[in-house]
């Protein structure tokens, strides 16, 4: 954890084996896109996001249709199995019966407040949390007319109204999240929830963030700027695309604002005139050859001199390039120069050593 990232310190709960908050390193989610009536098919899939790095696996449970499978996906998987229920109260109490490590419901979709009672008096007799789960278009209604209120503080309210709510009954087992697909507005709700509720940890995203590209990029900019403030103990990056997609998102992210290292990390520069190799197939090349290396080391791939072991002197390993060659670094010194073709596997030699 980087010590330049001070975290909020939320209470502590358990998904699992997996804790919540309280100091714990942000835990990265994902969701199966596998119908949760293929046990075989869910349980393959959830050890493919596993080997990507994730580590609670959510799956939604639509009807009654699915709660076989879920039970049979509950005892077997090898992640903390989340339990996605909206609109029927009695899935919910279903699937904590069945064995789910925890409930994510929208209050504002399941019904009257003696049916979200019922969730809460079913989870806590099976002492598992609940994610209270707002979304955008699905409003505490008493909130989701205030004309008065922005999108943020309709969110952040309607999450802190089914909190109060939640505690009143003696329920203190609760994550909070409050998302939208507009990144100003759920960073905005975030910060607000921070505010309120310092003690309940948060569960990060941008929902509906879109496909592969424009989802990472939005969720880059709304859960990193959350994670920079220090807020948030728990994500996922959703996106359109295979759920291993969001794991590297994640990851990436995570790295990227110093908080958990899973991978190593690129370093390279921009190519412009003073560019003497080819530095896209270079870089290219070295990234694919990464996606195998298990180490959270750092490699860095520098066109020119400008860019060179100056700019990159922490980098774990390194390529300084020139015109037809390239001089190999470690940590800013050199080691040794080599030719064009030589370049990677000359750092991928110097990467093994590590």
């Amino acid at each position: 954890m980087s010590e330049d990232v001070p975290r909020s310190l939320t209470r502590q709960i358990r998904v699992g084996d997996v804790p919540i908050g309280g100091g714990a390193p942000v835990a990265v989610q994902s969701m199966l896109t596998v119908h949760t009536d293929q046990p075989q098919e869910a349980l393959v899939q959830i050890a493919e996001l596993a080997e990507a790095g994730c580590e609670i696996v959510r799956v939604a449970i639509p009807s009654n249709r699915e709660l076989a499978g879920f039970a049979q996906i509950a005892e077997c998987s090898e992640l903390p199995v989340v339990a996605d229920i909206h609109f029927d109260y009695r899935l919910a109490l279903e699937a904590a019966r069945l064995g789910a490590a925890k409930l994510r419901i929208n209050p504002g979709n399941i019904g009257d407040g003696d049916m979200v009672d019922a969730i809460i008096d079913a989870a806590g007799e099976a002492e598992i949390p609940i994610r209270i789960g707002v979304n955008a278009g699905s409003l505490a209604p008493e909130i989701a007319d205030f004309e008065d209120l922005s999108l943020a503080e309709k969110l952040a309210a309607s999450a802190e109204s089914y909190v109060e709510h939640f505690q009143e009954r003696g329920f203190q087992d609760i994550i909070v999240s409050a998302k939208a697909h507009e990144v100003a507005s759920t960073v905005s709700a975030y910060r607000l929830l921070a505010r309120d509720l310092p003690q309940l940890p948060l569960h990060l995203g941008i929902t509906e963030a879109g496909t592969l590209l424009q989802g990472a990029v939005k969720s880059a900019a709304g859960i990193g700027a959350l994670l920079l403030d220090g807020i948030g103990d728990t994500l996922r990056v959703s996106l359109t695309a295979d759920p291993v997609e969001e794991l590297k998102v994640a990851w990436l992210l995570l790295s990227a604002v110093g908080l958990r290292h899973r991978q190593p990390e690129l370093v390279s520069c921009p190519t412009c005139g003073r560019t003497e190799v080819d530095m896209m197939h270079i870089a290219a090349e070295v990234e694919q050859r990464l996606a195998a290396v298990d180490k959270p080391i750092s490699v860095a791939v520098m066109g020119c001199v400008v860019n060179g072991p100056g700019e990159a002197r922490g980098a774990d390993v390194g390529v300084a390039c020139g015109r037809g060659k390239g001089a190999v670094f470690s940590r800013g010194k050199v080691l040794y120069t080599v030719g064009e073709d030589q370049i990677i596997d000359a750092l991928f030699e110097e990467i093994e050593r590590l």
